[in-house]
């Protein structure tokens, strides 16, 4: 291994994968986990690997030649593959805030940026630095910055929205794709290029920091309260209520439903909805707080209450519940680390 390979890897490699660190820090409620950022990049690897190929049949059907494709076809389907994956990680509730869907899709797009800048320092060992300084700091901060500024857009376009509606996510879209294409048409002036990428993609996701950790903490201090006020109304006239008489209309409809389960469900998922709160809550604090067993065996129920009223049950359950993606994706977060722990 030579002595440029030593010093020009890392100027590919590692700007990226430091700045997703930086946004991980700024993070106070540690949305994201390690595991989590781990796999997005991994994932976003396999995506350069796909576009590869995707990118050469492309340009063989467009009949495009690689200028244009470069500057229209490459940003359109480099970015479609990255969206889809955000996509899935939003209809799982994977993601459920700002900050968490910025630093999700900047690990996304910085592993897809590693694997190609792993691949151009393997085929052209004799390019110069300049080269790799507009690979790590430009190439690799557009395809971070580009993800992140979808799920920036994406989130905020379907946040309040319980079903998929595929249109929401075309403006995130139509954003990545131009941040894509605006840096693919300075490839020309290539420190020109690398110069408007490192302006605006920290420029935009520190923005989005500052606007969303306010916004977090007060959403959360809300919810935590609505949560509260849930749990004291589901006494025992709760099944007098109209919320209590629509629910046993429920269980009447299926087969070995019963109400009860589906009024412990409702508590014990509302128990839980807290006990997540509080956690992220204490993490901004800067505590740490830790699961126990109780939260384990928690879980355990919530899944076995589910297993006895059944798929179908839930699933017409389900929109009348108004569960929140963000309290999805906390209960999710809470849950991988009772696996952890």
């Amino acid at each position: 291994m030579s002595l440029p390979f030593l010093i020009e890897a890392p100027i590919a490699l590692l700007p990226t994968l430091a700045f997703l660190f930086l946004l991980d820090r700024l993070d106070s409620f540690r949305l994201v986990s390690v595991r989590a950022a781990v796999i997005a990049l991994a994932a976003g690897g396999a995506l350069a690997a796909a576009a590869y190929f995707l990118n050469a049949q492309a340009m063989d059907l467009t009949g495009l030649a690689i200028g244009p494709y470069t500057r229209y076809g490459a940003p359109v389907v480099e970015e479609a593959l990255k969206a889809g994956v955000m996509i899935v990680l939003f209809a799982r509730a994977r993601i459920g805030f700002l900050i968490d869907a910025a630093i999700m899709g900047f690990a996304l797009g910085a592993g897809f940026a590693l694997l190609e800048n792993l691949y151009y320092l393997a085929s052209f060992p004799d390019a110069n630095v300049g080269t790799w300084i507009v690979r790590g700091f430009g190439t690799a901060m557009m395809h971070g910055g580009a993800t992140a500024i979808f799920g920036v857009l994406a989130q905020s376009w379907t946040e309040r929205h319980t079903k998929f509606e595929p249109a929401l996510y075309l403006p995130g879209f139509l954003a990545a794709v131009s941040v894509h294409s605006l840096f693919n048409h300075l490839l020309g002036l290539p420190m020109l290029a690398t110069g408007v990428m490192l302006l605006l993609v920290p420029a935009i996701l520190f923005g989005v920091f500052a606007k969303s950790e306010h916004r977090i903490h007060n959403w959360l201090i809300r919810d935590h309260a609505d949560h509260e006020r849930l749990l004291a109304s589901m006494s025992i006239e709760f099944a007098h209520s109209e919320a209590g008489r629509f629910v046993s209309e429920i269980a009447d409809k299926f087969e070995g439903t019963h109400a009860a389960d589906i009024y412990a469900y409702m508590r014990l998922h509302a128990e839980l909805v807290l006990r997540a709160e509080e956690f992220l809550l204490a993490r901004e604090a800067g505590t740490k707080p830790q699961v126990t067993h109780v939260d384990r065996e928690r879980f355990r129920e919530l899944h076995e209450l589910e297993r006895k009223i059944g798929r179908t049950a839930l699933l017409a359950l389900w929109p009348h519940l108004h569960y929140s993606r963000q309290e999805l994706a906390e209960l999710y977060e809470l849950e991988s680390r009772t696996h952890r722990a």
